[in-house]
């Protein structure tokens, strides 16, 4: 295949596949087969306030506090349960000044293995919420 030279120099067959081309593409974007790539807006993170951000340090050093106090509960409870020598007496006083005392060492025993399990179960629960915890 031989391609003629028009008088200027140039080449017949390459001035038709350009034209080619460019009509090529402005009929797929009239139709719509060119998708443009859409800007997808970055997701900016929210600015804090500053007071919501104290407020929620707060928060979390109260969550600390209740942990630590759960702790020093449980490990006198503990201390109790290993030290018992049998003789150990249990008392409950109410607003009233009504007051339910016991020595039998069976309930105190169910009585500070039930209160050693909701604290701990406490515990477990508000450690949960600080590791979930965002500042």
């Amino acid at each position: 295949m031989e391609t003629k030279a028009k008088q200027n120099g140039t080449v017949k067959r390459q001035n038709a596949t350009v034209k080619k081309e460019v009509q090529r593409k402005l009929t797929e974007e009239a139709v719509g087969k060119t998708v443009v790539p859409e800007k997808v807006p970055v997701a900016l993170k929210p600015e804090v306030n500053l007071d919501d951000r104290i407020q929620k340090f707060e928060k979390l050093r109260g969550l600390a506090t209740q942990r630590e106090r759960l702790n020093q509960t449980l490990g006198e409870l503990t201390k109790f349960n290993y030290n018992q020598d049998g003789s150990s007496s249990f008392h409950l006083r109410d607003s009233h000044n009504l007051e339910f005392k016991t020595t039998n060492s069976n309930l105190i025993k169910l009585v500070t293995e039930h209160l050693q399990s909701t604290l701990e179960q406490r515990k477990s629960e508000i450690e949960q919420e600080i590791v979930r915890f965002e500042l």
